[in-house]
């Protein structure tokens, strides 16, 4: 067990002021009222659009059910990504990361929450969500009977009839939700046993556990990114699709502990963090926004040269759309040039103001990322950006930061019985 001469609090408790409780009810509140200004927009600015899509009319409660859904997937991949961060920190054996653990741990407290949210949710906007949920699709006697999609069905709706209740979908919602909250309860169980215990006993343990979550969150969240969105365009696939949404939500977590971490540090709390553990979360930030612009690019340079009109569809939607066209550039800016350029020298990656300027508006970008990925193949033209928008990413984000904030504040802030804590106090790049 790592003990040191420098004189830290090992036993510091974050307090969730009721300023910042203000704060971010004030945000919740803002986000509410905008959402419900969007709501109302929508019902009474909206028309209906069935005269110009034959039999599928447009209706307001649509775009509400896309949001919902957006929201939805891109939180429970940040809450995940902060479990996800953490075992590697014990799988590569990592002793620089060593202070901040439970701020990565603290993410995942959002994934009960939004594992209740995704599968209560499903029944009420899968169908408008899901095309394939309609059971025209399967009716070999139906003029709509779709060719592709029937043979995509039983990935779906096995064991049951096409068309019919998706079983094995649901199945696999469940199981990769609740494995995956199972793995977070034990990590953090043993990571708080450790901090009453010492030794390294329990560091092996989670070593151990982390292992087995990293391996099995290596294949649920690849199939997680085609059922929750790839599916929504259900004709189209992308055979890297699995690593671009996991980019997505790595960058976007790694943004939110990168901000938790720097407004801890502000408030006085983890004094043993110092320049060289934020140029660390920096250089991650940075690293990883070239990551997911790599996989973008290599997903769309493919497409593009081979030109096969089933697979160009999926940017042609995008790119040439006058509703969604601007963020796709948007999307660009926010997660690659932005951080590129910003973060690109050793001096901006050390200091605050960066990071948190940068992180702030990848959070943002990457909300974009999944605006991008889902509102097209549900909305179509009957999509846009608006105060619906804002709002419910508004309430969404307050809601978790105040779950997120709230949990940090229960237990010791450091793992001060982590073996490796004095490496950490001496980490220097």
């Amino acid at each position: 067990m790592g003990h040191s001469t420098t004189n830290y609090n090992l036993d510091q408790k974050f307090d969730f002021s009721a300023a910042l409780k203000k704060s971010i009810m004030t945000v919740l509140g803002i986000g509410a009222v905008l959402l419900v200004a969007g709501i109302i927009l929508s019902m009474t600015g909206g028309h209906d659009h069935g005269a110009e899509e034959g039999a599928h009319a447009f209706h307001w409660y649509q775009r509400l059910f896309a949001n919902i859904w957006i929201n939805n997937v891109y939180f429970a991949g940040i809450a995940v990504i902060g479990v996800f961060f953490f075992a590697i920190q014990y799988a590569a054996q990592a002793g620089w990361s060593a202070g901040i653990l439970r701020v990565m741990l603290s993410l995942g407290n959002w994934l009960p929450i939004a594992a209740v949210l995704m599968i209560v949710s499903y029944f009420i906007v899968g169908h408008d969500i899901f095309h394939w949920t309609h059971a025209y699709l399967f009716d070999k006697n139906d003029p709509q009977y779709d060719f592709i999609i029937d043979g995509k069905g039983a990935f779906f709706f096995w064991p049951l009839e096409k068309g019919t209740f998706p079983v094995f979908f649901l199945v696999r919602m469940v199981l990769f939700l609740g494995i995956w909250i199972f793995f977070f309860n034990k990590l953090k169980k043993l990571s708080f046993e450790e901090d009453k215990v010492g030794g390294t006993e329990h560091w092996r343990k989670i070593r151990t556990w982390s292992a087995f979550f990293l391996v099995f969150f290596a294949v649920s969240s690849s199939i997680a990114s085609w059922d929750w969105i790839m599916s929504i365009d259900t004709h189209w696939f992308s055979t890297l699709f699995g690593w671009y949404m996991f980019a997505s939500w790595f960058v976007a977590g790694l943004s939110a502990i990168t901000l938790i971490t720097l407004y801890l540090r502000d408030k006085g709390y983890l004094e043993m963090v110092n320049e060289n553990h934020i140029h660390d979360l920096g250089k991650f930030v940075f690293g990883f926004s070239i990551f997911w612009t790599y996989l973008w690019f290599s997903q769309f340079l493919l497409i593009y040269y081979a030109n096969i009109p089933e697979e160009s569809v999926y940017f042609v939607e995008r790119l040439q759309s006058d509703v969604y066209g601007p963020f796709v550039f948007v999307n660009l800016i926010l997660n690659f040039f932005l951080p590129f350029f910003v973060l690109m020298t050793r001096d901006a990656k050390r200091h605050g103001v960066f990071l948190k300027v940068v992180c702030s508006l990848i959070i943002l970008g990457h909300w974009f990322d999944f605006f991008l990925m889902v509102q097209p193949g549900t909305l179509g033209h009957n999509g846009g950006f608006g105060l619906m928008e804002i709002g419910m990413f508004l309430v969404y984000g307050a809601t978790a930061a105040y779950v997120v904030m709230s949990n940090l504040a229960k237990n010791n802030l450091v793992a001060k019985n982590h073996p490796m804590l004095e490496e950490s106090y001496h980490h220097h790049i």
